[in-house]
């Protein structure tokens, strides 16, 4: 019997060795790039979530962009990834969607969509009219015609609130305050409609749920993504099921635009239409309000930029001759050292951990091979705060925009993506940033009352809240 079990013991050991050595020893018809695969599995997802207070490149990737250089391979979440901080091969990976790569989601995010990951990498066709119909509702025209306007008057509103109360987590509050709008124009929501229920509040954080190992288990970041996806499902469920209950109802906004289309677009099933207005949701406010609680963070701690922009935004309410009429697009192009404001505070913030893309072909790069089916990761924070390109990059120096060249933002500034898949909302999202700080240093003032410590958990995240008291302006 000793000798059974030895053999069996024996076999079971060489099984394991062989499977081990293949993990860390992926096939490839070239060369891999360097790196390491983990342990197997669970790759390098543990040292890679592991939280960073600071604003830095996550050490993750600093160290072993030390260590390998600009491209190295690893394991994250279950597959094998090839993190990317080089300019050129990022600017060259943009321009070939559909070529060389395809849109791609890591695993926990497909499952909040409640999809393969295959299935919501859209085909040309869908993409282009996804983009043209949420260009259609948030792009450059529908922001001149009346959403500016619009925001101009949440704005007001939700910082006359904010002035009322004795604490602001401004996490927290511009997440309720761009969710509820984001989602009144997407589907009419109406928070009087749900009371004692703040979604923009149940949402918030959300990203941290989409990098973590999709391990439905009590307890994880995972877990509560899907409580908070469950909900968010079936409010926009709910919304669907109601149109069609009463389709004189029209509101002329997205979901009404969307259902018609239902009627002609064969790719529109209800799933797939539930999917996409949750991830537009995600994409918005997430991402929005933690940029703009950077802001507020930023320029709480440089009174000297609060100055420049306070005679900037002044100097448009003095030239006009109605004092009480809102912000124009023209007063917005000009607005110069605010747009550097944001375009510095987007270079710093770098709330996408990372981009990604998968290699539909075997990719070769400087005597390197990605082979098909591997996951790139394209990471914002490595390009955008690379001393090389940006002098002190740590700091925040909004003046270095004033010199800074197209030909150097082209493949060093990556905040809204690139290529054909950029950012439809990039727009929308610098206009809501623009009108804010607009109505927020020429009418308010702020104090800290405590937080605000950034802290990359990889995304972007303010360990204990950032806490500020909001007060109007005398006279």
């Amino acid at each position: 019997m000793w000798s059974v079990w030895l053999c069996v013991m024996s076999i079971l050991i060489v099984c394991f060795t062989q499977w081990v050595y293949r993990w860390r020893n992926p096939k490839c018809k070239g060369k891999l790039p360097p790196g390491s695969m983990g342990f197997p599995l669970i790759g390098e997802t543990i040292q890679f979530v592991i939280p960073n207070k600071s604003i830095d490149i996550p050490p993750f990737i600093k160290k072993r962009m030390k260590q390998y250089g600009p491209l190295f391979k690893t394991s994250l979440v279950g597959r094998q990834v090839v993190i990317s901080s080089d300019p050129e091969f990022n600017y060259f990976i943009f321009q070939q969607e559909g070529k060389l790569v395809e849109l791609w989601y890591l695993d926990s995010f497909a499952k909040l969509l409640s999809q393969d990951s295959s299935s919501i990498t859209s085909t040309g066709y869908i993409h282009k009219y996804l983009r043209n119909v949420i260009l259609n509702h948030f792009g450059t025209e529908t922001l001149k015609e009346k959403l500016m306007t619009k925001l101009e008057y949440m704005i007001s509103g939700r910082l006359q609130a904010w002035s009322r109360l004795p604490n602001v987590e401004v996490k927290t509050a511009t997440s309720a305050m761009v969710f509820d709008f984001t989602a009144e124009q997407l589907f009419s929501y109406e928070p009087e409609k749900y009371p004692g229920e703040n979604l923009g509040e149940t949402f918030c954080n959300f990203i941290q749920g989409l990098m973590s190992v999709p391990l439905n288990i009590p307890g994880t970041a995972f877990h509560k993504c899907l409580k908070n996806q469950k909900r968010g499902i079936k409010l926009i469920c709910d919304l669907m099921k109601e149109r069609r209950a009463f389709p004189e109802n029209c509101k002329g906004d997205f979901l009404d635009q969307i259902m018609k289309d239902m009627k002609t677009e064969k790719f529109l099933t209800d799933d797939f239409v539930v999917s996409m207005m949750f991830g537009l949701l995600l994409a918005s406010f997430e991402t929005i309000s933690a940029t703009l609680t950077l802001a507020i963070k930023l320029l709480t701690d440089n009174p000297a930029v609060v100055q420049e922009l306070k005679e900037e935004h002044e100097a448009i309410l003095a030239s006009r001759e109605n004092a009480d009429s809102g912000l124009s697009w023209t007063e917005y192009k000009s607005l110069t050292f605010t747009h550097h404001v944001i375009s510095e505070t987007l270079r710093l913030a770098s709330v996408a951990p990372g981009i990604l893309r998968r290699a539909i072909k075997d990719i070769e790069i400087n005597g390197y091979t990605i082979p098909k089916g591997w996951t790139i990761m394209v990471v914002p924070a490595a390009i955008q705060l690379n001393p090389n390109t940006y002098e002190d990059p740590l700091a925040f120096n909004p003046w270095r925009w004033k010199d800074m060249g197209a030909n150097v933002t082209a493949k060093n500034f990556i905040a809204f993506g690139g290529g054909a898949r950029s950012c439809t909302g990039a727009e929308f999202s610098k206009v809501l940033m623009a009108v804010f700080l607009h109505i927020f240093v020429t009418k308010y003032r702020w104090t800290k009352l405590k937080g605000g410590e950034v802290v990359r958990t990889p995304a972007l995240g303010f360990g204990n809240g950032f806490h500020i008291q909001v007060s109007e302006k005398e006279g």
